[in-house]
C-alpha cells in the first residue's frame, strides 16, 4: 500500500500489559479498562463476529464484509488516538468515503427487501443470525464511543462515530437481505406467549 506503513509484528507477547496497562496510538499508557480501550476493543469484537458471518457468505456479500473488516481496523486505529492528538505523521482516520459506501450498500440491498411489518428477531439463516450478533456488538461499540466522546480531552473523530452508526444499519439490512430478501425473517409477534 502506497503511503501507509504496514504493521510488522515480530513478537506477540511483550509483557507490557501484565500490570493492566496498555499503550494508545500516541504511546500514552492507560489502564486496560479505559473507555478508549473499551471502544476500540469492542470494535475488534465486532470484527470477530463478522468473521463468523463470513463462514456463511460468498461472492459480493463476502467481499463487502471483508472490506468492512478492513475498515474496522481503520476505525480501531482511529479510536486508539484522541482526535486532538498531535503527531509528526498524519494519523489514520475514518473518512466520509467509508461512510458513503455503507450508505450506498444499504440503499442497494434495501431496495430489494420485502417491507417490514414487525420487528425482526435474530435468526433465519446462520449468516443472518451472526449478522445480528455483530450488529449488537457494533451498537455497544457506538455507545462506548459516544461515552468516550463526552469526556473532556477524549474527543474522537466524528466520522468514526458516524461509521459505527451506519454499520449497525448495514448489518441489519444485510441480515434481512441474506434471509431470502426478508422473506425468511423471523418476526416478533407482540404478546404471542402471554396466555
Amino acid at each position: 500500500m502506497k503511503g501507509l506503513a504496514m504493521v510488522k509484528l515480530t513478537k506477540i507477547y511483550t509483557r507490557g500489559g501484565d500490570k493492566g496497562k496498555t499503550s494508545l496510538g500516541d504511546g500514552t499508557r492507560v489502564a486496560k479498562n479505559h473507555l478508549r480501550v473499551s471502544a476500540y476493543g469492542t470494535v475488534d469484537e465486532a470484527n470477530a463476529a463478522i468473521g463468523l458471518v463470513r463462514l456463511h457468505t460468498s461472492g459480493q456479500n463476502d467481499e463487502s464484509l471483508a472490506r468492512i473488516q478492513n475498515d474496522l481496523f481503520d476505525i480501531g486505529a482511529d479510536l486508539c488516538l484522541p482526535a486532538s492528538a498531535k503527531r509528526q505523521k498524519a494519523p489514520l482516520r475514518a473518512t466520509e468515503v467509508q461512510v458513503t459506501w455503507l450508505e450506498s450498500e444499504i440503499d442497494r440491498m434495501n431496495d430489494e427487501l420485502t417491507p417490514l411489518e414487525s420487528f425482526v428477531l435474530p435468526g433465519g439463516s446462520p449468516a443472518s443470525a451472526f449478522l445480528h450478533l455483530a450488529r449488537t456488538i457494533v451498537r455497544r461499540a457506538e455507545r462506548v464511543a459516544v461515552e468516550l466522546n463526552t469526556e473532556p480531552g477524549t474527543e474522537i473523530n466524528e466520522v468514526a462515530l458516524r461509521y459505527l452508526n451506519r454499520l449497525s444499519d448495514y448489518l441489519f439490512v444485510m441480515s434481512r437481505y441474506l434471509n431470502n430478501r426478508g422473506e425468511s425473517d423471523v418476526l416478533w409477534r407482540p404478546g404471542a406467549n402471554r396466555k
